[in-house]
């Protein structure tokens, strides 16, 4: 579904991220800018407008005023120097044309219950081919988790065997070690954020906190 970078009315200017309508039932609403005592009516608008296309779950951000509403979650920024504990080492499997389809169909459904994240479909596999750091992590055969390093920019990890993350991530980690890495996680994604403190990183701002809306 299509989004819509500018999405404006009389009381003001946002945009429309619908993409996750027909995989999550979720829309998010950034809100620009406001005419003053008007964020309420303008909020009204963006939410018929979702409920219209689908969505059962909308979140707003980026203006004072949504702190009114429920939090649903902040996104933090974190980063930490890539380092490699080698006895958790493990293989890695670089993504092809023909194994695209199946990395993205790991990656959505280890992610369809966390929040925030974004959803792989068949038009991002045009962009995670080209970045050359998409990989399938393995070991002896048996695949412990999936990952997506961009540069030095985490955009993507997750494991699919129990208490294989930490594994996983040092494995992702040797191919950028010493560098400064960076993602984004969910504070409602407890476990993660563990993991990441674990191997060094920190909290280094807020990207976003979203509130519930419609």
């Amino acid at each position: 579904m299509k989004d819509f970078p500018c999405f404006a009315t009389e009381n003001g200017v946002g945009s429309l991220v619908l993409r996750e309508i027909p995989y999550r039932r979720e829309a998010y609403i950034r809100v620009q800018d406001v005419q003053p005592g008007m964020l309420g009516a303008f909020l009204e608008e963006c939410v018929c407008f979702c409920r219209m296309a689908g969505a059962e779950r909308i979140y707003a951000e980026g203006q004072e005023g949504l702190e009114s509403y429920p939090l649903h979650a902040v996104v933090y920024e974190m980063r930490g120097t890539a380092w490699v504990d080698v006895e958790k080492l493990e293989n890695l499997f670089p993504v092809t044309q023909a194994t695209v389809e199946r990395w993205r169909a790991v990656c959505n459904q280890r992610m369809r219950q966390t929040d925030c994240a974004a959803t792989q479909t068949a038009g991002d596999e045009g962009e995670i081919l080209e970045s050359g750091g998409a990989y399938f992590v393995h070991r002896a055969g048996q695949l412990l988790g999936i990952g997506w390093l961009r540069d030095t920019e985490l955009m993507a990890v997750c494991s699919v065997s129990p208490g294989a993350g930490e594994r996983v991530m040092h494995t992702l980690m040797s191919l950028a070690e010493g560098s400064q890495i960076r993602l984004e996680v969910a504070s409602t994604n407890a476990r993660a954020i563990r993991l990441y403190e674990k191997l060094g990183f920190i909290r280094t701002g807020e990207k976003a906190r979203w509130h519930r809306v419609g």
